[in-house]
């Protein structure tokens, strides 16, 4: 594909992405708008959404996915789209022993019952017009592997890659596409507060061949690609970004 083929890779494409205030969902907004898209950005944060939509001229909705009937009503208010980017997500680090219920439930209720009613709303339109699409959960290398503090997170991550399974199974025969993509440790803000710790990140390189963490902007084009005609035959994957963490 020429620069000038990418460019309008997504041309005529609406595009919902979750999240999209900081981290990933800031880079693949950006980059998905370079390519053609028109994105509507949804974000708990107002003021992260004004400067974004400053950045790139993207439509914002502000809402808080931890709220079951807001999500279900920002889903609807923005139908139609052709293409979604589940990427919300928090992590709140805690030993396994001290892991509270509170903590444990806001973490299910936005990294895994938010992604499940999006995904409803958006399948539901992309039904009923008759037409396929994409789904792109953001999930983790914590669905495979169990990091210490992170038990709620795990649990969360884990439950999104099995349910995306599911998704791929019965949304298939509509033409929709549902795959997960898993980074290992990210550069977004969330990731940085998580890993900074030089005794805690040490190890955790030591166990990645690449010998590095990965930026947003290179999970933001491995989302670009499941969301595209590239992979028109990719479904039910769940597809690691880690630089060869668990080839080892």
């Amino acid at each position: 594909m020429t620069a000038i083929d990418r460019n309008r890779e997504f041309a005529g494409k609406t595009v919902l992405v979750t999240g999209a205030g900081k981290g990933i969902g800031h880079a693949t907004v950006h980059l998905l708008i370079e390519r053609g898209a028109r994105v509507i950005a949804l974000s708990r944060s107002a003021a992260d959404l004004d400067a974004l939509k400053n950045e790139t001229g993207c439509e914002t909705i502000a809402v808080d996915l931890a709220d079951a009937h807001a999500a279900r009503e920002a889903a609807r208010a923005v139908q139609p789209v052709d293409l979604l980017v589940n990427n919300a997500g928090i992590a709140i680090l805690e030993p396994f022993l001290d892991t509270s219920v509170e903590a444990f439930d806001l973490t299910m209720n936005v990294n895994l019952r938010a992604t499940m009613i999006v995904a409803q709303e958006c399948a539901k339109s992309m039904i009923a017009r008759g037409v396929g699409g994409s789904i792109v959960n953001v999930s983790s290398l914590s669905a495979n592997v169990g990091f210490a503090l992170h038990a709620a997170y795990c649990a969360s991550k884990g439950g999104l890659d099995a349910m995306t399974r599911v998704m791929a199974n019965e949304l298939g025969p509509h033409g929709i596409r549902v795959n997960a993509v898993l980074p290992t440790v990210t550069m977004t803000p969330m990731g940085e507060r998580a890993w900074s710790d030089p005794a805690k990140a040490g190890p955790m390189l030591a166990r990645i061949p690449m010998n590095r963490f990965v930026q947003p902007v290179e999970v933001a084009r491995t989302i670009a690609y499941l969301l595209s005609d590239d992979s028109s035959m990719v479904s039910g994957v769940s597809l690691l970004v880690d630089g060869g963490f668990q080839s080892c």
